[in-house]
């Protein structure tokens, strides 16, 4: 990726760790319940449909639709160029299992919902943050 802008980043947890680490190895890691198979995001030790603690983190296709999105024009960040594209995806894996993200290699003006779009990392120390790009046919 072109733009390299230091980002806060969060703490890492026993639970959050897969994937906030997962882009190391290109996987976007998605916390996924053994007992009703349900992915549950964001990333929590017990899920949220059945109470199990039998939560895993399991790689996901990082493919997804942008449901929801706004274009920041404000400089809230500093070095962070604007304007850019704050967005709610849902992952193909799964309705209603939605990421909020940033939406990068693209005109900010381009994006649309319904786009299809995939998962691309950017690391900062040891964390590999998940962005998207929009997804070729």
């Amino acid at each position: 990726m072109g733009i390299h802008v230091p980002r806060t980043l969060p703490d890492i947890e026993p639970h959050t760790e897969a994937f906030w680490t997962g882009g190391q190895s290109g996987h976007l890691m998605i916390n996924q319940c053994q007992s009703c198979q349900r992915y549950v995001h964001p990333p929590v030790p017990m899920c949220p449909s059945c109470q199990s603690r039998d939560v895993v983190a399991t790689p996901v296709s990082g493919k997804a639709t942008v449901v929801s999105y706004t274009v920041n024009h404000m400089p809230w960040v500093p070095d962070l160029p604007v304007p850019y594209v704050f967005a709610a995806v849902e992952l193909d894996e799964q309705p209603g299992l939605r990421l909020s993200t940033e939406i990068v290699n693209i005109d900010p003006e381009a994006v649309f919902i319904g786009m299809s779009v995939k998962v691309v990392f950017e690391q900062q120390e040891e964390i590999y943050l998940p962005l998207f790009e929009p997804q070729l046919p």
